[in-house]
């Protein structure tokens, strides 16, 4: 039962956003941080504030990671027009879907999303870290949920 109402809201979000991709970015992909400019610049529709529920670390090598978790990480929704920009992104994160999940760097999943005041913003792709590999990577938690590079 349970599988079955994931697969109907999965199978919703697919056709309510045929063609876009939402993606929810914590980290270098936020506006105004390194990799927006390179990936997201001129291909944003859209871009809102917005909290997903995890856990966010800052790795070592000035880049954060987010597991999941209950804790709100806050970022930012990006509305794309073209979704195979999550073919550019996953080669970013080191993403393969074909890939199992422990070969991969990151893991590019659908979370639910919410505005700053708790709204419902519905679900987008996030990419998410092991948290195993984030320890080996030294990650440290950031407990007020918010990335920036000179933290």
């Amino acid at each position: 039962m349970l599988l079955r109402l994931l697969m109907e809201i999965l199978e919703s979000f697919k056709s309510s956003n045929a063609g876009r991709a939402i993606v929810f970015v914590y980290g270098t992909l936020k506006p105004g941080e390194a990799n927006y400019q390179i990936y997201c610049a001129g291909k944003v529709l859209a871009e809102r504030r917005a909290i997903a529920f995890g856990r966010l670390f800052s790795l070592p090598a000035g880049y954060p990671a987010m597991t999941s978790g209950n804790c709100p990480v806050h970022g930012f929704l990006l509305s794309f027009a073209d979704i195979a920009i999550l073919d550019d992104l996953d080669r970013l994160e080191d993403y393969q879907r074909e890939r199992p999940c422990h070969e991969n760097e990151y893991d590019r999943q659908l979370i639910p999303t919410f505005s700053p005041d708790g709204r419902s913003l519905g679900l987008a792709w996030v990419y998410l870290m092991n948290l195993d590999r984030v320890s080996d990577r030294g990650g440290v938690l950031l407990a007020d949920g918010w990335w920036e590079k000179s933290k």
